[in-house]
């Protein structure tokens, strides 16, 4: 059974920064995508950031130029740098793998939330 356990949120001031952790267990298969999510009470969940097999990455638009996902598949662990945050960037933050049948992810802007498996999230608040 595949476990995610995400870490590193907390509360930062606008303009600072914060460095999202996950922790993968029982992944056994080949092809995967990894990413980040986010949600807000009264909001749909929405992905911040994709890292498929090769490294391939994508992002909402949203934080294009201030995320960066990365992962280390050798250690099953995937992280999500955030610099410079805003007050926006304030929500509930997930990690969530995606069995492929190749070295793609889907697209960014549809959640298909069924076809991916979750962790239970870590929270970062952004104060202006």
């Amino acid at each position: 059974r595949v476990r995610l356990e995400e870490s590193g949120g907390g509360s930062v001031q606008a303009g600072g920064s914060l460095t999202l952790s996950c922790a993968a267990s029982g992944l056994t298969y080949d092809l995967y995508c990894m990413g980040w999510f986010r949600q807000v009470p009264g909001k749909e969940r929405e992905g911040v950031a994709y890292i498929s097999t090769r490294d391939s990455t994508t992002y909402t638009d949203s934080v294009k130029g201030r995320f960066t996902i990365s992962q280390d598949r050798t250690k099953n662990t995937l992280h999500l740098q955030m610099i410079p945050l805003k007050s926006e960037d304030t929500g509930m933050y997930f990690c969530a793998v995606y069995r492929t049948s190749g070295d793609f992810c889907p697209e960014i802007d549809t959640l298909d939330s069924g076809a991916w498996t979750w962790g239970q999230g870590t929270h970062v608040t952004v104060s202006s």
